[in-house]
């Protein structure tokens, strides 16, 4: 029998597979057996209420998806009456994943969000920081060293950072949030990209520019979480373009501990479970009985780090 179990961040969980904040609903409990998830990744939530960017928000792109929704958050008392209690309905760890314009609003948000039912906090640090000129904090060390002190200074609870693929150091980011008191972090959010309708002359975005997700940034985010797992001692939740069991066991080889899945269940609502079975399928056939064992197992390394890790 496989042991699909790992321990992520502060937390244990049954298997290494969640899903990806905004890509997971209520709706979804109508197709999938969601007690079988290793954790629940809420959507994004916001002190403020937000009625999100322009639309259109969504275009789909060789490979992937671009997407401009902008966070819209009906504001935390509505996730409390509402969202909270929906979820606490299984047994199944709670990520709620939040964000804010400055460090000191997320650390008052988590404040806020420390309650029964919760399991831990994923910090969305990739949202831009209205103290330094619209900059995401991800992008810079000392912004990630001081949000996530604040936030670890605010909350009991398992804290998780989700970094932005969108710099060139993604190595010292992981450092800062590390230092800042980080149980993990996740690597990464999407990458900036934009698409134009060659018929009306117009960006195919409400916002112009947004996020790319899917197979397409597979590639770059898997180095990604490489350079983190050398560059830190936390665990790496690798999230970008994961759709087969295979695509997970190649983040975990590279150094994940667990991963998350977003525009897969877009296309597959059960994409996420059929991961999991794939994944015990794959253990089996390799005669692996820990997949926990699999987390930084990549061959022919040796412990050179790829170009831009120390950085």
């Amino acid at each position: 029998m496989v042991d699909l179990a790992v321990c992520v961040g502060g937390l244990a969980l049954a298997n290494p597979v969640m899903p990806a904040s905004g890509t997971f609903a209520e709706g979804l409990e109508q197709v999938v057996r969601l007690e079988r998830l290793g954790a629940f990744v809420t959507k994004t939530i916001t002190s403020e209420l937000r009625a999100g960017n322009p639309t259109p928000r969504v275009a789909e792109t060789a490979g992937g998806m671009l997407n401009s929704i902008g966070i819209p958050s009906k504001g935390v008392p509505a996730f409390l009456e509402h969202t909270l209690p929906f979820w606490r309905r299984w047994k199944v760890p709670l990520v709620v994943s939040i964000s804010a314009p400055t460090a000191q609003g997320f650390a008052e948000l988590a404040a806020a969000l420390d309650l029964p039912g919760v399991a831990a906090i994923e910090a969305n640090i990739s949202c831009p920081n209205i103290e330094a000129d619209g900059h995401a904090f991800a992008m810079d060390p000392a912004a990630t060293l001081d949000v996530v002190r604040r936030l670890r200074d605010a909350t009991r609870l398992p804290l998780w950072a989700k970094l932005t693929p969108n710099t060139g150091a993604i190595a010292a980011i992981a450092r800062a949030a590390e230092e800042g008191g980080a149980d993990a972090v996740v690597v990464a959010n999407t990458v900036l990209g934009m698409a134009v309708d060659t018929e009306t002359f117009r960006p195919r975005l409400g916002n112009v520019m947004g996020g790319l997700s899917g197979p397409a940034i597979k590639p770059i985010v898997l180095r990604m979480v490489h350079q983190c797992h050398k560059a830190v001692s936390i665990p790496v939740i690798g999230c970008g373009g994961i759709a087969t069991p295979e695509d997970a066991v190649e983040y975990m080889l590279a150094g994940a501990s667990a991963v998350q899945v977003g525009t897969a269940t877009f296309l597959q609502p059960t994409a996420m479970t059929d991961i999991i079975d794939g994944l015990d399928a794959w253990c089996r056939r390799r005669g692996i009985a820990c997949i926990a064992d699999l987390t930084g197992a990549m061959r022919g390394d040796d412990d050179v780090l790829l170009a831009g890790a120390a950085s």
